[in-house]
């Protein structure tokens, strides 16, 4: 077998594994010990697959060190669970720097949106208070529309801001009291949403992130499979 057929036998394993893992924490809240295993135990083949020497190992596994500090952090503030540590521990054993900044940010885009449109959904309402709703409602909607604008700029690299928006925005320079001011009222208007979200959620929601870890994982895998077919369509 070929080092690019077991390269891509490789990246069809790791991307079943993320199916399997999104399929999981979807059902069960849960990511099994013997995936995230199976993921990290398989990372030395795709080291070797790719040629890695012994400083681009030691790379990989300090990134990974490093990943697991800041997801334990997350773990210990509630905000991800045992499994998505693990999960995103071992991802980095396989992706390089600038791939892995690429998963995280997706990830946070991808588990932010999510997150806010359940906590929108599991508000409890209280009577005399439909404008504060309204209003968290509105700031909930901008904020998934911008995580889905994030997501397609992405999938389309095109940029996230037009010409004429920046034009717009540049025009408005001079004047940075009005600037100054139109940014405070939107930080404002977004944090007393996001207060009234919070203050009114009926219970404590799971965050999705074991699925945004794998749908991200997945998007920045097919965008490297892509770009190197592409390659070696034009090399040879």
């Amino acid at each position: 077998m070929s080092g690019g057929i077991f390269s891509y036998a490789l990246l069809a394993a790791l991307a079943t594994a993320l199916l399997v893992a999104a399929f999981t924490d979807f059902r069960r809240r849960e990511i099994d010990n013997w995936l995230n295993a199976a993921i990290v135990l398989a990372a030395p083949l795709w080291w070797l697959a790719m040629g890695f020497g012994w400083m681009d190992i030691g790379f990989q596994i300090g990134l990974a060190g490093v990943t697991f500090v800041f997801a334990c952090i997350l773990f210990v503030t509630g905000q991800m669970g045992g499994g998505d540590v693990k999960l995103l521990t071992a991802l980095a054993l396989w992706f390089t720097p600038l791939s892995f900044v690429q998963l995280i940010v997706l990830m946070a885009v991808l588990g932010g949106g999510a997150s806010m449109a359940m906590a929108a959904f599991n508000m409890k309402r209280v009577p005399g208070e439909m404008l504060r709703d309204g209003l968290a409602a509105l700031v909930a909607l901008a904020w998934v529309w911008g995580a889905c604008a994030i997501v397609y700029s992405l999938a389309t690299h095109h940029p996230l801001i037009d010409e004429g928006t920046v034009t717009a925005i540049a025009a408005l320079l001079p004047n940075a009291r009005l600037l100054a001011a139109a940014a405070l009222a939107m930080v404002l208007i977004f944090a007393f949403g996001f207060f009234h979200i919070v203050k009114r959620q009926k219970s404590r929601l799971p965050v999705p992130y074991g699925i945004a870890i794998a749908a991200a994982g997945l998007w920045v895998l097919g965008e490297q499979t892509l770009s190197a077919a592409r390659l070696a369509a034009q090399s040879g």
